[in-house]
This record gives structure tokens, C-alpha cells and sequence, in this order.
């Protein structure tokens, strides 16, 4: 047996699902379509872009497909930037032995634009042409790509099929019915594009011409065809509309599952997309249901990755029942822990967070995963240290009420540290405004209280995203992130001590590499995408890229790093067709924050 499918074999072993089973449907006939997702297993679960439309396109009878699972296997052998299976044996997925690469759709979520080139390395792995115009319709698959990593999907233009925007419950269906019946012998249809482009919600590349700028940027975008739409529009959906696995995981691995209380933002800052879809709420017995589950399957995990989950309006509700499983478990000498997304300091409350202690173990989703750090963790995000920065940019967290928010932890005896996420490098922002996030952090911990209290100072490079008023803005050279991140350290170690930053404090600086990728990514046009091409293919580790090595790269395609730190001024972005920001909203935001830079 190939070490692929031994691992494989054990993954459907401890799998189980948490609702009812899929219906027994014949695969003849209908399409297969491949979620490909850059994750080892547990965390390929937590995914619920592609793992809430794996749910409903296997659970709908009237959408002409089977959706299966691809994930970065253990056993996958690194060689340079591509990952190679043991044995020889072709890429395959969890459900079926066939080869990823003979489906007839393949799904490619992208989270972060700093990972684009993830693309790549999936691409080669289901050994499919990288290049859209490389692959032939009938033999290899349609690719589709989605998620918040390609709010700018113009640096993956020519090597998606598709980029489905916003929330696809409704406009993936459609496009698999497009495929389905276009595939049928002796139909007359339009061609197959065109029609995808019809669908709300569906953008495709091929179908628009950009005018390109030298060093980066277009003058203009035109449609190629008298039927692609001059506009696209990110889809979003009611609540009644959306699948139930949107807010809950559909599967386990027996360990842990979870919940996704809400969709969106209440607030809409300036910086910040999570307040670009509409704000929605879960039903609370369909949480209080899969809670219930979770305990008839002894799953000991439970994760509520929302990161507004104090908005939820039956928080409290949802704690008492998730309270109610852990006392009843302890009973019988099990353990359940409980791990939140991340809370608004300005809507903690007393009840609230009595309720979060009284669950007996619980953390943060960033600490879960990444630091080795004990739980009883608050995250609070002032995102900058000046108060005027804080209401320029849209942030509700002032000082007063994070104070009014660590004055309830500081009456806990389970919350002994409290994570601090801050901007640094932004539009408006000077060298001391930098520095007073020491003495916020300083304050922070003296405000907590407890002797064994710390502070962690988690900083993020300023990244104007696309769809949001900031999204002209200019930023920061990331090298000089790191710089900055060593001043507030040393800073904050001149204000409370070496013995006492070294045992209570950390400062935890961004990825420079990832920022540097993101400064492109986030803003450029489809010429980036043969950039990072030119860089995986010369075996260029992309984890660790400098900026030396990505200006080279750049230069050889004509295009100008710098250009995508400035402020884009221009009338057409390079994501003109899907851009929907106010043109006027944006100046007035930009005109505020510079006024405030010029003082």
C-alpha cells in the first residue's frame, strides 16, 4: 500500500460526519469537482469556504456533481517549491483513487494574497497546466478559485478559469449546471465562458483586455466579449440562503469541530474587510443542535472561529449550552476546551466574560495554533496607540473602553494575558505614535493587575486591501516594519526592565516575507502573477523571499516595486471590473488621514 493512501485510509477512519449522511448518489453522469486546499488535514476541516460547498453540492440533488477533498497529505515530499508524492502515484483525493487531475472542476481556495503562489505548487501537484490558456476544455479541469486572497484577483488572471466572488452558494451550483449541460453531446450552446460570466458573483479573466502602465497598473479595461459584463458583483447571500455548514463544520476528525456564529462586521473600518459583507447571525438552535452532536460523538474541541463572536446576539445562550456539555463531560473524567476567535474589547461585558471563564479551558484561535502559550487569553485590538488614529480609521476601540475591558479581566482570576493586535506603518501614523505602543502595553499590564500577567504585542504591517476605503492608500516599506518592531520592543524594555519584558512580554513582529509578497499581491495587476511564477520555478524559497529577490524578479517583467507602496491615485485600479468602493468616500478618507500626517 503507497503512503498516500495508507494516510488517506486513516483520515476516513477517524473521520465522522455531524449531520446526516450524504445521500448514496451514482457518480455517472454527473461531474466531479475537487476542493484542493493547501492544509494538512485538521486544519483543511476549519476551511468553511470550500468545506461548506463540498457539503452542499454532495447534499443537493439537483446540482449535477460530487465534490471531493484534496489536502496537503503528510507524506508529501518537498522538492524546492513543489511537493511530490512518495511512490510516484498521481495526486488523489480522500474520497475517490482516481487522479486529481482527471476531474472536471477544481476548487482552489487563496486566504491570504501573501499566498498566491500556493496556486502553483497545488496546480503541479494535481498535475495540471499552471497556465488557463495551457489547458484544453474537455481534458483537463475547470479552475475555479475564491476566498478573501484574491480581493485583488488580477495576479492570478491567467491561471484561473474562474474567481467566484463573495459567497457561492448560489453562483458555484450555477456554474456547475453551465458545465454540466454545455457537456452534453449534440448541445447548441453559447460558448462556455461567456456564460459562466453571465452568473452574479462569477469573474472571468479571460473575457477583459487590460491596457497595462509601464512599471505597473492599467490605463483602462475593456471586455473582450459584447456579453461580459462591465461590472462584477461579490455575492451575498441571506441567511436563509446560505448552506448550514457555512456555520458549522461538516466533519471531524474526532478531536475538534466547529462554529462560525456570525458573517461579517457591524462596524466598517476603513482598513479592514471583514465589514465588507453584510452582518449575519446563525440560528441559535442550529448551533445549540451541532453543540449537541459534538457531545453524542465525544468531540472535546469546540472552536468558535468568529472573529466578531461578541456580536453574536445569543452569545450568552451558546456559552450557557457549551457550559452545560463541558459539566456534564467533567463528570465523566473528560476535558473540553473551548477556543474563541477573538473578542472586541469595546463589546466585552461582565456576563460575557464570566460566561467564557465559567467554560474552564478556553483560548485564542492565533495562541491555539501558532504560540506556545497558556491559555486564559484575551485578545484586544486597538490597532493604534493614538486616539485620533484609532477614529480616523474608522476603530470604535478607544482608550476608555479597553480600559473598561481589562478593568472586568483584571476582576477575573482566570484571564491572565491579554494579546494586543496594533497597526504600525500606516497613512498618518508618526515615529512617536509607534512608540507609544510600548507604554500602551506597559499600561495594559499594570491595568490587568495580576502578578503573573502578561502581554503579548502581536504588530501588523498597514495593508490596504481591496474593496476597502483605504484601498489607494500608501504603505510602508516592510523591511521597515521589522525596524519598527525592534524600536517599540526596545522601548518597552527600557520602560519595564529586562527581567521583566523577558518574562512578561512579547513582541511578535509580522512575516517580512509574506508582507513583501502581500505589497504586490494585494494591489498589482495579472503581470504579478508571471513574477511569482518566475520565482517558483527558479526554485526561489518564497518563504523566506527578500526584498532584493523580489525587485529582481520584478524588474525583469518591467514592473516597479515601489509602485505598489504608493498611493494609487490613478482613476482604473487593476481590479477596476470588480471594484465597487465610492470614489468620493475614498478621497475624503485619504484627505483626513494625510491631513493628520502633515501635522
Amino acid at each position: 500500500m503507497s503512503q498516500q493512501t495508507e494516510e488517506i485510509d486513516g483520515i476516513r477512519a477517524r473521520e465522522m460526519q455531524l449531520t446526516s449522511p450524504y445521500p448514496h448518489t451514482d457518480p455517472a453522469g454527473l461531474l466531479r469537482m475537487v476542493f484542493v486546499m493547501p492544509f494538512g488535514h485538521p486544519y483543511s476541516l476549519m476551511c468553511n469556504g470550500p468545506m461548506s460547498l463540498y457539503d452542499l453540492i454532495n447534499r443537493s440533488e439537483d446540482i449535477p456533481a460530487l465534490a471531493e477533498r484534496a489536502i496537503q497529505y503528510d507524506c508529501l515530499v518537498r522538492d524546492g517549491n513543489q511537493l511530490v508524492i512518495p511512490d510516484g502515484e498521481p495526486y488523489r483525493s480522500i474520497e475517490s483513487p482516481l487522479p486529481v487531475s482527471e476531474a472536471d472542476v477544481l476548487g482552489l481556495s487563496v486566504i491570504n494574497s501573501g499566498d498566491l503562489h500556493s496556486v502553483f505548487r497545488l496546480l503541479d501537484l494535481a498535475g495540471v497546466p499552471r497556465r488557463a490558456a495551457d489547458r484544453l476544455p474537455g481534458v483537463h479541469p475547470l479552475v475555479v478559485g475564491g476566498n478573501s486572497g484574491l480581493a485583488d484577483p488580477e495576479p492570478m488572471a491567467d491561471y484561473l478559469d474562474v474567481v467566484a466572488l463573495g459567497e457561492a452558494e448560489r453562483s458555484l451550483p450555477e456554474l456547475l449546471r453551465i458545465l454540466h449541460a454545455y457537456r452534453q453531446p449534440s448541445a447548441a450552446h453559447a460558448p462556455l465562458y461567456e456564460q459562466i460570466a453571465g452568473v452574479p458573483g462569477l469573474y472571468v479573466p479571460s473575457l477583459y483586455a487590460p491596457d497595462f502602465l509601464p512599471g505597473g497598473g492599467v490605463r483602462h479595461v475593456q471586455p473582450k466579449a459584447p456579453t461580459a459584463p462591465e461590472a462584477v458583483h461579490a455575492q451575498y447571500l441571506e441567511v436563509g440562503d446560505l448552506h448550514p455548514a457555512h456555520f458549522t463544520y461538516p466533519l471531524t476528525d474526532g478531536t475538534a469541530a466547529g462554529l462560525h456564529p456570525v458573517v461579517g462586521c457591524r462596524h466598517s473600518c476603513g482598513f479592514c474587510n471583514l465589514g465588507v459583507p453584510p452582518f449575519r447571525q446563525a440560528p441559535l438552535d442550529m448551533l445549540t443542535r451541532y453543540v449537541d452532536r459534538l457531545e453524542d460523538l465525544q468531540v472535546e474541541k469546540v472552536i468558535i472561529s468568529a472573529p466578531t463572536f461578541t456580536q453574536y446576539r445569543h452569545r450568552q445562550e451558546l456559552l450557557e449550552h457549551i457550559h452545560a456539555y463541558a459539566q456534564r463531560a467533567a463528570a465523566d473524567g473528560r476535558k473540553v476546551t473551548t477556543i474563541i476567535g477573538s473578542v472586541r474589547a469595546d463589546e466585552l461585558s461582565a456576563h460575557y466574560l464570566d460566561s467564557v471563564t465559567e467554560l474552564g479551558d478556553f483560548g485564542h484561535l492565533f495562541t491555539e495554533l501558532n504560540l506556545s502559550q497558556a491559555r486564559g487569553i484575551i485578545t484586544i485590538a486597538p490597532e493604534w496607540a493614538a486616539g485620533d488614529l484609532v477614529a480616523l480609521y474608522g476603530k470604535t476601540q478607544t482608550r476608555e473602553r479597553v480600559n473598561k475591558a481589562l478593568d472586568l479581566c483584571r476582576a477575573s482570576k482566570d484571564v491572565n494575558t491579554i494579546m494586543l493586535y496594533f497597526i504600525v506603518g500606516a497613512p498618518g501614523e508618526h515615529s512617536a505614535d509607534r512608540l507609544a505602543i510600548a507604554d500602551y502595553a506597559r499600561d495594559v499590564r499594570e491595568r490587568l493587575g495580576h502578578a503573573d500577567g502578561s502581554v503579548i504585542v502581536k504588530l501588523h504591517q498597514f495593508m490596504p486591501k481591496p474593496g476597502t476605503a483605504s484601498q489607494r492608500l500608501r504603505m510602508a516599506d516592510p523591511d521597515l516594519v521589522e525596524d519598527y518592531a525592534e524600536q517599540i520592543a526596545d522601548r518597552l524594555r527600557t520602560l519595564v526592565g529586562e527581567e521583566q519584558f523577558t518574562q512578561q512580554y512579547r513582541v511578535v513582529p509580522g512575516d517580512t516575507s509574506r508582507m513583501h509578497l502581500e505589497v504586490v499581491c494585494s494591489r498589482g495587476d495579472r503581470r504579478i502573477g508571471h513574477v511569482l511564477e518566475d520565482l517558483y520555478t527558479a526554485g526561489t524559497d518564497l518563504r523566506t523571499l527578500t526584498k532584493d529577490q523580489l525587485v529582481e524578479a520584478l524588474d525583469k517583467r518591467g514592473l516597479d516595486y515601489n509602485r505598489h507602496l504608493r498611493h494609487m491615485d490613478e482613476p482604473v485600479l487593476p481590479w477596476h471590473t470588480i471594484n465597487h468602493v465610492n470614489r468620493d468616500a475614498e478621497q475624503q478618507f485619504a484627505d483626513a488621514i494625510l491631513a493628520r500626517e502633515g501635522r
